[in-house]
């Protein structure tokens, strides 16, 4: 068997055959080529995560939070590992006091706080199914997973109260309780109430349960401990299920992956929470922090009051997605350009020679100490001055991003891959290698990852380069999608998870993921476009004979390529009073706002989104065909091969379109 460098194969691939695709060798982390590491002893549910850390570190700080007076944020306030304790028992004796038991559901829709974390462990204390929602959420979306999950009771923002009652009736079938993190206006109350729904602010809350004892119920890690709902493309959001076992074997190999760094985190690390609860990556890494007894300090819900956050909390690990990577280094690269010329050029110099020592090498904090004292310094301590570790997730990160990330904020600038369904972590890159820029690492150490051919996209997993759909086997996966046991079996498939996406093994053991399975993609700001359905539905303008959408996750917007239908655009031309034959009509930069007006047209009648407008065209004489190899003998598009075709055209489209 095959050994790379972060990655040992355990077993062959194997060849095409009853229907299937051909399957590469099955990989793992080197430092898992003996077996996955063990749980933590007595860890075997999410409680156990809290109430053994209690144990240990009654008075470490956990959870922070920064009050405003007069529009003035004071410092952050704490609370130690005991007093959260306290309060989540009388969370929890309140619920059971509601008549909820051990298998119902509680949502949780806010913003992250404190009472978010003692709401979710009260959960965990007493065998609930939390439900979190994000708090974007609208109330057609809040209405659907109250129902579909069979919420009982839920815990909301004060804020947010309204788009629950707005659910109301059609929730009250299962919603019997509803909790404000806040108080409760009269009206709201009275509506409620007059639907038959208690409500009860937070305070009133705390006293349900005062002089009653319940039993906490015994739990076993095969539990259910939540049920994440994915945000819908094409369909209504997913319900996935995933038990304590999967969070506690995610949080012993996150551990054990720093450990073998010597990244290990420790009670003195502190995490700054604004990354929405309701998604996995945030879940995770919280319930990492709790783990060791460190401190969780939550933003205030402002993104405009993000860096000042960040500033006063002083976190060693911060996580993020490429968006808000990107802003940081747009901003920094902004203050560089606009300051003086000494300026600027000490820190071009200072900059090739700390990437320069990177490349050959060195540890980051060795590359060039004295140009971190001097130059770097400053952006370190807009950061809080203590940061060591940033991880990026969601979506690809920039590698020009972060190769500039990683010298400048003296901390290791880490991308790692995972879906909900895999409870988040399946890839990490290490720290000191600068070859793993653009990658997403090498295996985590308690998971099988293998790639299988995707023969119609010209992916071949037992190729030199090997490509393929990213398959996942482990105790980090989740167990099923909630009542839609059919897409569960989709996915799942002989014990592994198929991802959708696309990866490609590198010749050292880490990932590089380079496409999308399914015709569905993701944006530079996190959000999902459904390909397919949009072409469809462009396609219903008469004034276009073929369309290609295409968006990738380093972009915020759409473009396109139009086979425009050549009698309309004729007649348009001749309109305007313009001459020429169909090519250089096809070049006029009319024609061009001409048809993305009339693109924005068919998305207003079919009441697009905003991120699913084209925000740049091509129109192409030539129509799409075989001979190009841009369609199949079916006449559907071949993605992979129009992208070759069309690269520079691309490129350009997003060049010029982003200079503007």
């Amino acid at each position: 068997m095959a050994e790379k460098k972060y990655a040992v194969e355990v077993e062959g691939g194997k060849e095409a055959k009853h229907g299937r695709p051909s399957v590469g060798p099955v990989y793992r982390s080197v430092n898992a080529k003996d077996g996955f590491p063990p749980l933590l002893p007595g860890m075997e549910t999410c409680w156990d995560i809290f109430r053994m850390s209690v144990e240990k570190f009654p008075e470490n700080r956990m959870l922070g939070y920064r009050e405003t007076e007069n529009g003035k944020a004071g410092n952050y306030n704490w609370l130690t590992y005991k007093e959260v304790y306290d309060i989540v028992i009388k969370v929890g004796a309140s619920i059971r006091s509601c008549g909820v038991s051990k298998g119902e559901k509680c949502g949780i829709y806010s913003t992250n706080c404190p009472k978010w974390m003692i709401s979710m462990q009260a959960c965990n204390a007493h065998g609930l199914y939390c439900v979190p929602l994000y708090d974007s959420l609208g109330a057609g979306a809040v209405e659907f997973i109250l129902c579909h999950a069979e919420v009982s009771i839920a815990f909301v923002e004060e804020k947010k109260m309204p788009e629950v009652i707005k659910t109301l009736p059609n929730t009250k079938k299962y919603l019997k309780t509803l909790v404000s993190f806040g108080k409760v206006q009269t009206d709201h109350k009275e509506d409620a109430k007059r639907l038959g729904l208690a409500v009860y602010s937070w305070d009133e809350f705390l006293q349900l349960g005062n002089n009653q004892h319940f039993e906490l119920p015994e739990k076993k890690k095969s539990d259910i401990c939540t049920i994440m709902y994915t945000s819908g493309t094409t369909s209504e959001p997913k319900g996935v299920l995933i038990s304590n076992e999967t969070v506690v074997t995610v949080v012993s190999g996150i551990n054990f992956s720093l450990k073998s760094i010597n990244e290990e985190l420790s009670p003195d690390d502190v995490y700054l929470s604004y990354l929405p609860l309701a998604h996995i990556f945030d879940r995770v890494v919280e319930e990492l922090f709790i783990s060791i007894g460190a401190s969780i300090g939550y933003w205030r819900g402002d993104v405009k009051l993000l860096a000042e956050d960040i500033k006063d909390l002083k976190p060693t690990l911060l996580c993020s997605v490429p968006r808000v990577l990107e802003r940081i280094y747009s901003g920094l690269m902004e203050k560089i350009s606009s300051s003086g010329a000494l300026k600027r050029t000490l820190f071009n110099v200072a900059y090739s020679y700390k990437l320069g020592n990177l490349n050959k090498g060195y540890k980051h904090e060795e590359a060039s100490p004295l140009f971190d004292k001097i130059v770097f310094s400053k952006i370190k301590e807009g950061l809080g001055g203590k940061l060591r570790l940033i991880l990026s997730g969601g979506a690809p990160l920039a590698p020009s991003v972060e190769t500039f990330l990683r010298v400048v904020t003296c901390a290791h600038v880490l991308q790692g891959y995972g879906l909900t369904e895999s409870c988040a972590a399946s890839f990490i890159a290490q720290p000191h290698d600068m070859a793993m820029i653009g990658t997403v690492g090498p295996p985590v150490p308690n998971v099988d990852v293998c790639l299988e051919s995707v023969p119609e996209m010209g992916y071949d997993a037992l190729s030199s380069t090997p490509r393929g759909e990213v398959c996942i086997r482990g105790n980090t996966l989740f167990t099923g999608y909630y009542k839609r046991e059919d897409l569960t079996d989709e996915v799942m498939i002989d014990g592994w998870f198929h991802t959708g996406d696309i990866g490609e093994w590198q010749s050292d053991g880490c990932m590089k993921i380079i496409d999308r399975k399914k015709n569905i993609f993701k944006l530079s700001q996190g959000e999902y476009v459904s390909v397919e359905n949009l072409e469809n539905t462009y396609n219903l303008a008469s004034e276009i004979d073929s369309i290609w959408v295409y968006g990738n996750s380093f972009q915020s917007f759409l473009v396109a390529v139009i086979n425009p239908n050549k009698k309309a655009l004729e007649s348009w031309a001749e309109e305007k009073g313009i001459a020429g034959d169909f090519s250089s009509l096809c070049q006029n930069p009319g024609a061009k706002a001409y048809f993305i007006e009339r693109l924005n047209q068919i998305a207003k009648e079919n009441k697009l989104k905003g991120f699913e407008l084209i925000k740049a065209v091509h129109l192409d004489p030539v129509p799409f065909d075989m001979e190009r190899d841009l369609l199949t003998p079916t006449f559907k598009k071949k993605r992979p091969q129009l992208l070759k075709y069309y690269q520079d055209v691309v490129d350009t489209l997003y060049q010029e379109r982003n200079e503007k």
